[in-house]
């Protein structure tokens, strides 16, 4: 199982040997620790739970329920596996170094918050005209007619914007720095800096 959870650090860029330029995200990844795989007997499902950094102040219950692993936690996240997938135990570690240079792979994360938006920036409407009488400059206008006397769910409208869950597909592994457990990705990689990121191998 190639997953990991990792914090964004920052980009930067970097030069191929052909001269071209190319952006990546640096991720640092503390190490991993499985706390409990899932089975179909038992939860109906095969999944992994790891978790990463340690907690300060961790509730009975989950000091219950991470005792088998030996580690307590801050950040705690499920990847489901396929049937033949499963080769990790309980207390298992995983490291940057599971991902090599050129691995394809999935980075879940959640966007920057925008906060209460309007039209033009949330949804790329118009602005309009200034000249010529215009009173309407960023207004949205008009949001349906007589029929059928209501709004359809969907409407593109004001409203809260970013801080959505955001998966970008088919990244590349661009660097693995295992002395300061550092991956960098290609591209950019959704949210703020020390956000959670999750790395996934594309299957």
């Amino acid at each position: 199982m190639k997953a990991l959870i990792s914090r964004k650090i920052g980009m930067t860029s970097t030069i191929s040997e052909n001269g071209t330029t190319q952006a990546i995200t640096l991720l640092s990844v503390d190490p991993n620790v499985v706390t409990q795989i899932k089975t179909v007997e038992k939860d109906g499902y095969n999944a992994v739970q790891i978790g990463s950094e340690t907690s300060k102040n961790t509730k009975k219950p989950q000091i219950n329920h991470f005792k088998a692993s030996k580690m307590l936690p801050k950040i705690v996240r499920e990847y489901v596996l396929k049937d033949d997938e499963n080769e990790l135990t309980i207390g298992d570690t995983i490291s940057a170094d599971s991902f090599s240079i050129g691995d394809v792979v999935h980075v879940t994360s959640t966007s920057k918050g925008k906060g209460f938006a309007g039209t033009i920036k949330r949804h790329n409407f118009h602005r309009g005209r200034k000249t010529h009488g215009g009173r309407s400059y960023r207004r949205p206008g008009s949001i349906g007619s007589m029929y059928p006397q209501k709004i359809f769910k969907g409407k593109k409208m004001a409203g809260r914007m970013g801080h959505d869950q955001v998966t970008v597909r088919n990244l590349k592994i661009a660097l693995v720095d295992m002395e300061l457990n550092v991956i960098g990705v290609t591209g950019a990689v959704p949210g703020p800096r020390k956000g959670i990121v999750m790395i996934k191998g594309a299957k």
